[in-house]
């Protein structure tokens, strides 16, 4: 009885004060589903394998360019002249959080197998090129490849399946390592309370040397309001805010508050499921694209949060092809289009959408845009797990979804617009829509020695798709947090793949 009092204080205190010893995180997330970085892919869970975990390489604090990759758990690698085989040296003496021992080869070769094999992860198909992973020494790793991949230094850093796990740890907790990680990164799990936070502290054996702040805590709290409230109740020193240029300037005046705008900007993209009537018409899908008014998405969201972007790889990234137009808005021509394909009078259809105001309020806006071309859409809104599980069923006759991945345009469009990803097939990943009118470009350009080759190939890639209407490409929504003064992250933050700014070794918390 005394142990269970004293449990409930210390929870009761972890998730209602912001220590000068922790630094206390709201985020937009009812809890964290799993934490086992081989696996999820979502927000919250992300935000937290980056404080957790490490890859052979990483990108720099703050950036997402691919141009600031560098050494993590590897100090050096060398790359053949076909590249075909990639060598990297470890760093010695790198210890796992919880007693895990000394990080070898070995880890290394067992992470990475894992993030390959389809049971066991759900970024499998980022690692289909990958022929072998052998540890030639214990400090030695060797990675062969079937045909090079213009992303290779991607799916090794700290993202997703590159993240590096402890082989001893999940061979020993089995299904458990997903509620107990253990990586090698400035901070180590200890707690999760389901629903309400989930706690880490400083890992002192870092390699790169102890963080400064002992402790960070992770709130969930899916209520923007709620989020803000416990904020200027001084109960969280950062949380995520609302993305839209309302909430920043209102939020900016506030005396105690930073804002922080920051890449990537997640692309917003319309699915259309062309395994679903009428969606198997290229006319029914035209006249949805037509009926889209970007602009007022935009304005809406706001210029400072969100960019226009009719291509279907993010800007910014590799490949990416930005002399693509398009389909205009034109809401007659939708009409005569619909008319065409034998809809005069419209349809009805169903969409399933989660609960969060970043999604959900733009599929709003698009669900009144489609009514008047008379394109009726019944929402299903859902908690955002269930969204998420019902997306991948393929319930859904459109999906709008929103993601930022490594910056390359092979990530992008393979796993949202190959047919190998076509969700319910044995090798799904993201590909909502069933399209598979661009795999032979895809492909080859993924085995493309010539950089110039490979950019007109992703650029042919990106046109079909568009013509095919296999998507909407709308718009890009920045990542947006609100902050205390009294937390300096000891970096310039610009962009984070996890979505959220890394607490590390090099962060600070004053008084």
């Amino acid at each position: 009885m005394k142990k269970l009092f004293l449990s409930t204080v210390l929870a009761a205190l972890i998730s209602s004060t912001a220590f000068a010893d922790q630094i206390t995180l709201g985020i937009d997330a009812a809890s964290v589903t799993q934490l086992d970085p081989h696996v999820s892919t979502k927000v919250g869970d992300k935000i937290v394998f980056g404080m957790v975990f490490n890859g052979l390489v990483r990108f720099a604090p703050g950036s997402m360019l691919a141009d600031d990759i560098e050494p993590d758990l590897a100090e050096s690698w060398e790359r053949s002249d076909d590249g075909l085989t990639w060598t990297f040296k470890l760093r010695e003496g790198v210890q796992f959080h919880g007693g895990y021992g000394e990080l070898t080869a070995d880890d290394v070769v067992y992470s990475l197998e894992r993030a390959a094999d389809p049971d066991r992860s759900g970024v499998s198909s980022d690692y289909a090129e990958v022929q072998s992973v052998t540890a030639l020494d214990d400090y030695t790793v060797e990675i062969k490849l079937s045909q090079p991949i213009p992303s290779l230094l991607g799916i090794v850093a700290n993202y997703h399946g590159g993240n590096i796990i402890s082989k001893a740890a999940a061979e020993e907790l089995g299904e458990n390592f997903k509620g107990q990680p253990i990586g090698t990164g400035p901070y180590e799990f200890v707690e999760l309370a389901d629903g309400q936070y989930l706690k880490l502290s400083a890992h002192e054996d870092y390699f790169r040397g102890g963080p400064s702040v002992e402790d960070v805590v992770v709130r969930f709290i899916p209520s923007a309001s709620s989020r803000e409230l416990a904020f200027r109740n001084g109960e969280l020193d950062m949380f995520t805010g609302t993305r839209e240029d309302r909430w920043i300037d209102r939020f900016e005046n506030e005396e105690g508050a930073l804002v922080d705008v920051f890449q990537p900007g997640e692309l917003r993209t319309l699915h259309l499921n062309q395994s679903m009537e009428p969606f198997d018409d290229i006319r029914v899908r035209q006249a949805i694209a037509h009926a889209l008014n970007r602009d007022e998405l935009i304005s809406f969201m706001g210029e400072s949060v969100a960019n226009l972007n009719p291509s279907p790889v993010p800007g910014g990234y590799l490949g990416h092809d930005p002399s693509l137009e398009g389909i205009a808005y034109d809401p007659e021509r939708a009409k005569e289009l619909l008319a065409e394909a034998g809809y005069p009078d419209g349809f009805t259809t169903t969409v399933y959408i989660t609960e969060r105001p970043a999604l959900l309020t733009p599929m709003q806006i698009i669900q009144a845009q489609l009514r008047e071309v008379g394109i009726e859409v019944e929402l299903e809104v859902t908690e955002h797990s269930a969204w998420h599980a019902a997306i991948r069923d393929n319930v859904s006759a459109m999906v709008l979804y929103g993601a930022a991945r490594f910056p390359v345009a092979d990530t992008y469009l393979t796993q949202f617009y190959h047919s190998d990803s076509t969700v319910k097939t044995p090798t799904a990943v993201t590909n909502f829509s069933h399209c598979d009118v661009a795999d032979e470009p895809i492909d080859a350009a993924r085995s493309e020695a010539d950089p110039d080759k490979q950019i007109e190939l992703w650029a042919d890639a990106q046109a079909v798709i568009v013509e095919d209407v296999c998507s909407v490409p709308l718009f890009e929504l920045l990542q947006v947090w609100g902050r205390s003064p009294n937390v300096d992250f000891g970096y310039e933050l610009t962009g984070a793949l996890s979505l959220g700014p890394l607490i590390n070794e090099t962060t600070t918390k004053s008084e």
